[in-house]
């Protein structure tokens, strides 16, 4: 049985896609990257990254009707790796943003609770993020936000 030719293409065979921009994890990912950076742009003034100001704004959420939110929880309902929760909520902690309690029943289990300094930094913090959510993707055509629709700042 004779033998393969070689490809003239030597990437022939080894994605459906032509290049990066036609793939779809590649393009979401791009743009992912761009919206963090400019995000965390914008929060840079403040003292936080796009993950910082995710797992505040994320706790602060999660403890409007109660004291405190197991961190365990908090990682469920980001989606991220626990360690890098662990690390974010360990800097926010040291910025006294983010008080973290060992609960009395289960010493390994962590209580998260968002500080009063945190608390005001989120006022600030999220009308300058939801306008770039709004002028991000609204520029991107996904439709999903109108900035007209959001309300106005204080």
């Amino acid at each position: 049985m004779p033998a393969p030719k070689p490809s003239a293409d030597p990437w022939a065979g080894r994605s459906r896609f032509a290049g990066p921009l036609q793939s779809p994890g590649f393009t979401f990912w791009r743009d992912f990257m761009r919206w963090q950076r400019e995000l965390n742009a914008l929060l840079k003034p403040y003292g936080l990254t796009q993950p910082q100001f995710a797992v505040l704004a994320c706790c602060a959420w999660m403890t409007r009707e109660a004291d405190a939110v197991p961190q365990t929880k908090l990682v469920e309902a980001l989606g991220l790796d626990k360690m890098h929760v662990s690390q974010v909520v360990g800097r926010l902690e040291g910025q006294g943003l983010l008080l973290r309690l060992g609960s009395q029943a289960d010493l390994r289990v962590k209580q998260l609770s968002v500080s009063n300094e945190a608390q005001r930094l989120l006022t600030v913090c999220f009308p300058i993020v939801e306008a770039h959510d709004a002028s991000f993707f609204a520029k991107a055509g996904l439709g999903v936000f109108n900035p007209a629709e959001l309300p106005a700042t204080p």
